[in-house]
């Protein structure tokens, strides 16, 4: 479960917004959206202890990441978080299959274990004859499905994912939008995208608009 309360964030003098105030449950899956600048991504990286809110309390299964030191935080985001990165991170020098079991290896899964839901992982974002190509050669679209397997692949408690059909068709956005929404439920995690595409929000179970002045249904007063 993910509680805001009251949270606030700026720049210098730029304020990006405040009062942000929401409870999202284990199992359910929120899409995000808002103007550009409005500070969507802000809000995954202080959810994800990656930053610091000016005010407020954010709490993930009971558990403020901003109030944990630097290496409580890091363990918490390596057994808890999966994150879809806009930007990808994936490793260039590893393999795809190597990117993916990272998650897993850092997690002290058995190397049985690793083969097997790597394996799975890459059936499902339609990479298994990929699974010994290096990183830094795939195209923009396998990269991004990289991104969204190794994230995946650990079973985090909580999802977030940046615009993770930027670079995809609508075909293979559409499957991996149900791959994400399915392992949401299937491990009762709270997930969290963050979209500027109205058909990829159709796939939450619910939309919020972020604004200045909060985080409400679209066309709220």
């Amino acid at each position: 479960m993910l509680e805001l309360t009251g949270v606030a964030k700026s720049y210098g003098e730029t304020l990006l917004f405040e009062n942000i105030d929401a409870r999202v449950a284990g199992g359910e899956y929120v899409a995000v959206m808002g103007e550009s600048g409005s500070g969507k991504s802000t809000l995954l990286n202080l959810i994800a202890g990656l930053d610091r809110a000016d005010c407020g309390r954010l709490v993930v299964d009971g558990i403020d990441p901003g109030g944990l030191d630097d290496d409580a935080v890091t363990h918490w985001r390596r057994r808890a978080l999966g994150f879809v990165f806009q930007s990808f991170h994936v490793l260039p020098y590893l393999t795809v299959a190597q990117n993916i079991a990272l998650p897993l290896r850092l997690n002290a899964w058995s190397e049985p274990a690793i083969r097997q839901r790597v394996a799975e992982m890459l059936e499902a974002v339609g990479l298994a004859g990929r699974h010994g190509h290096y990183a830094r050669d795939l195209s923009g679209g396998e990269t991004q499905r990289v991104a969204i397997a190794r994230a995946l692949a650990h079973r985090p408690r909580l999802l977030l994912a940046d615009e993770p059909t930027g670079n995809l068709d609508p075909r293979t956005a559409a499957s991996v939008l149900a791959l994400l929404a399915a392992e949401i439920r299937r491990n009762g995690a709270t997930g969290i995208l963050v979209t500027h595409s109205p058909q990829a929000a159709k796939t939450a179970d619910r939309v919020l608009t972020l604004t200045r002045d909060g985080l409400r249904p679209p066309h709220a007063d």
